[in-house]
């Protein structure tokens, strides 16, 4: 088992590692978001296209997250108009969302019954607009109108329910918020720990993650790294600045590991593993940062229900080898949707994975 993965040793048998996958996207920083939504960034992410089948099912559609970053500053998850979503920083924000007080709620429901009338009156103006429009701005007001109506959807759908009964935890969050740069392993513990009990409350059945990687420079052991984690990405292949980031990984995969622990031990209504009933998909939007290659992006899947326990090789280099949305196919057929295609893919890997 590769050394950044050695974390997950206990877990052999419920997880696949995919080698091989891209979305044959451009290559650099602006294509990092390709890894949910395909050959184009920004586009319908794989996430959101779950959430609108599957997602409307439990109280929050889709819940998106993120450590390491300022609050909204990214986008990974986009909508069917390709509007970013914002993500929770706080795992204390995310807290008060899943076990909300009645106060809470109260406040929730006036939020969201004013916001909506206030999209209300703007669609209405917008109407009226459209009618002296040129073709081309009457278009571009055919975009608004659609992502507005999503908005309006997604916010008629909490209200809704508003009223259905809030689980409770005995579950206690730490007194102050991990969200300095310096404190993102700690941050990633407690959000996996919180998603952990939205899966179980059945709060939500679509959540992404995003941890993100600038230039904090972590210590382990009490002994500092020798560059930031951005700046270790960019190792050149330089032996020393590659340990040192394998130790950062290692972190991560750590967390992971954590999560997926969690998930075996916990039950679903059925009685089964949470994690034989939930798929876990972990990789990201670049392939080699020391080169801004958007290829041969490492990708790992557990749980699912998925026959696990090897490594799955694509030659990417070859014209007519699967793609990461061939994967996705499987994936969203998995989870009982009808779909034969995702952005530039066409097929499924349902020959090599099941």
């Amino acid at each position: 088992m590769p050394e950044t993965l050695k974390p997950l040793s206990d877990h052999r048998d419920a997880f696949t590692v995919f080698s091989g996958l891209d979305h044959r996207a451009a290559n650099g920083h602006g294509a990092w978001s390709n890894f949910l939504c395909g050959n184009s960034p920004n586009a319908y992410s794989l996430d959101q296209m779950v959430a609108d089948q599957i997602g409307q099912k439990s109280r929050f559609p889709s819940v998106q997250l993120t450590a390491g970053t300022g609050e909204g500053s990214k986008a990974m998850s986009f909508t069917k108009q390709g509007i970013g979503l914002p993500m929770v920083q706080r795992p204390s924000v995310f807290y008060k969302e899943l076990f909300m007080s009645e106060a809470d709620k109260a406040r929730m429901e006036y939020m969201l019954r004013s916001g909506k009338s206030s999209i209300d009156y703007v669609l209405e103006d917008a109407l009226r607009l459209q009618k002296s429009a040129t073709r081309r701005d009457s278009d571009k007001l055919d975009e608004y109108f659609d992502s507005m109506r999503s908005v309006e959807k997604r916010m008629t759908q909490q209200i809704a329910s508003i009223d259905d009964p809030i689980p409770t935890t005995d579950y206690k969050l730490p007194d102050s918020d991990p969200i300095t740069p310096n404190l993102l392993m700690e941050a990633e513990t407690l959000m996996y720990d919180l998603m952990t009990l939205a899966i179980e409350t059945e709060s939500s059945r679509v959540l992404s993650f995003f941890i993100d990687g600038l230039g904090q420079v972590f210590s382990f052991d009490g002994e500092p790294l020798k560059a930031g984690y951005h700046g270790l990405s960019h190792h050149g292949n330089d032996p020393a600045m590659i340990r040192d980031l394998i130790k950062i990984e290692q972190s991560h995969i750590h967390c992971l590991s954590g999560f997926i622990k969690q998930l075996k031990e916990k039950k679903d209504t059925q009685g089964n593993s949470l994690l034989d009933s939930t798929i876990v998909l972990m990789g990201t939007g670049m392939g080699d940062a020391s080169r801004h290659s958007n290829a041969n992006l490492p990708t790992l899947v557990a749980g699912g229900g998925f026959n696990h326990g090897s490594h799955i090789a694509v030659d990417h280099t070859k014209d007519d080898s699967p793609l990461l949305g061939d994967l996705y196919v499987t994936l969203m057929q998995r989870l009982g949707m009808e779909v034969d295609s995702f952005s530039n893919a066409s097929r499924n890997m349902n020959q090599l994975f099941s």
